[in-house]
């Protein structure tokens, strides 16, 4: 595992992808209604996993650095190595992607609006219906993008007294709550460059962003704080522990353990949705706890059924891909698809509204004149 906020290279390459579900997993995905988005910076993929009506589906699409991801209604977020995309799904479009086989996707995911923040080392997003949030780790604040600059600070722990790119506590997670931020993670309450890799095991803490106040502490690297059903859920990522915790308790309850390094947490009713990644790294992650609980560890997606606290169904990948950034779920959506800039078809779709949806394929295509490449 490459540590995300200091490393700079080209997605690791550790052969073709090749995952499996267990039976727990095709049974939950036959019946949710609904699909994954999964986020792996380590292979430089952004993973859509869907139904096809009788097996789980596998979709990988490359980005540079793939992190933090959110989605609302028929938009999605993603943070790569120096940009933050925003992306719009087009029903109509999706449905006429493929020529031979009309209907073989209900979604596809278009990039719309793309801010160039240089290598912030955005870790989690939050979008909201009118504004978007990122965790910029490398200048330990929460930001909102702008037209004229690569962020505006919004937001730091009070004892980080600058604004500088030196990664001072590694500020990775956020928890929204109401619409606004709530919660974040960190690793460590430090003040100096790098300063929270000195004590990685036992360093990480959470805290209230409205209150500047810190909730509970003593945690192994925590990742991916959510707010859900009237509680903040939080990994405990190199213990492998999820966590619970209630306002006006003292500390979290452990929910359950799992058998990897944890990062990713989305809620689907009352199934949780969690990354798993192994430690192949071992200068920033090794000698975590979770290492000496499991002699072998896992990377995928764990479904945990939180009315009885156990994991019912897993998704493993076997090989090209190690860890897990961020996943998230797409409600009514089986069969979905996202496409980069670098892909054609990307540049071929037009849209507007109230109901204007196009291919503009090569078959399609009207000449102009006054085009030095396109024109007679």
């Amino acid at each position: 595992m490459n540590d995300a906020n200091s490393s700079d290279e080209k997605a690791a390459d550790v052969g073709p992808l090749a995952c499996s579900p267990d039976l727990g997993f095709s049974e939950w995905m036959s019946k949710c209604g609904g699909s994954l988005v999964i986020s792996t910076y380590q292979a430089g993929k952004l993973l859509l996993v869907g139904w096809n009506g009788q097996q789980v589906t596998f979709l990988p699409r490359q980005f540079d650095k793939p992190m933090g991801l959110d989605v609302v209604g028929n938009r999605m977020a993603l943070a790569t190595r120096n940009n933050v995309t925003l992306f719009a799904s087009d029903e109509v479009l999706a449905n006429h992607y493929d020529h031979d086989t009309p209907g073989r996707y209900d979604a596809l995911y278009l990039p719309r609006l793309s801010y160039h923040t240089a290598n912030i080392a955005a870790h989690d997003l939050a979008l909201t219906n009118d504004d978007l949030w990122v965790v910029n780790t490398r200048f330990s604040c929460l930001a909102g993008l702008s037209s004229h600059y690569s962020f505006e600070p919004r937001w730091r722990p009070p004892f980080v007294t600058e604004c500088v790119p030196e990664d001072r506590c590694h500020l990775n997670g956020l928890a929204m709550v109401d619409g606004k931020p709530g919660y974040v993670t960190m690793l460590g309450e430090t003040n100096t460059a790098g300063g929270w890799r000195a004590n990685k095991v036992s360093g990480g803490l959470v805290m209230d962003v409205r209150s500047d106040e810190i909730v509970f502490r003593g945690l192994a690297m925590p990742h991916s704080p959510r707010w859900n059903n009237g509680a903040l859920w939080v990994l405990n990522s190199g213990a492998g522990e999820i966590l619970r915790w209630t306002p006006g308790t003292q500390r979290p309850e452990v929910i359950c353990t799992l058998p990897a390094y944890l990062r990713g947490l989305t809620f689907f009713g009352p199934y949780a949705l969690i990354g798993l990644c192994m430690i192949r790294e071992k200068k920033v992650f090794g000698g975590m706890p979770v290492q000496e609980r499991f002699p072998k560890l896992y990377c995928g997606i764990a479904i945990v059924d939180t009315r009885i606290d156990r994991p019912v169904g897993m998704l493993t990948f076997h090989s090209g891909c190690t860890e897990i950034y961020d996943v998230r779920f797409l409600p009514g959506i089986r069969k979905p698809n996202v496409l980069n800039l670098e892909k054609e078809q990307a540049l071929q779709t037009m849209s507007a509204p109230p109901d204007v949806h196009y291919w503009l394929r090569p078959e399609n295509a009207i000449h102009d004149p006054d085009d030095p490449i396109d024109g007679a």
